[in-house]
C-alpha cells in the first residue's frame, strides 16, 4: 500500500474515504488507534492508505476533487532511466 493523503483533519479524512469508496478503490486509514491513544487532540495525523495498483487513479480522484495539495509526494519506484 502507498500512502495518499496524512492529515490531521477529519472532515478531509472523511471526504477522501467516501470519494475512494464510489469509485472503489481499495483504501485504509492508519494511525486512528493511534490518534484514539492520545485522546483526539489532533498530535497524530492519520494516513490514507491505498493499494499500490489503484494509486495513480486514487490520486487522480483526490486531485480533480481540488484536493491535490493535500497528496503525500509519489514514492521513487526504483525504476528511473
Amino acid at each position: 500500500m502507498e500512502e495518499l493523503i496524512r492529515t490531521n483533519d477529519l472532515v478531509l479524512i472523511s471526504f477522501v474515504e467516501a470519494l475512494l469508496k464510489d469509485a472503489d478503490i481499495g483504501y485504509f486509514v492508519a494511525d486512528e488507534a493511534m490518534s484514539a491513544l492520545e485522546g483526539m487532540v489532533g498530535a497524530f495525523p492519520r494516513r490514507i492508505l491505498v493499494d499500490a495498483d489503484e494509486t495513480d487513479r486514487a490520486r487522480r480522484l483526490v486531485i480533480d476533487a481540488g484536493l491535490g495539495h493535500e497528496l503525500r509526494p509519489e514514492a521513487k519506484t526504483g525504476r528511473e532511466a
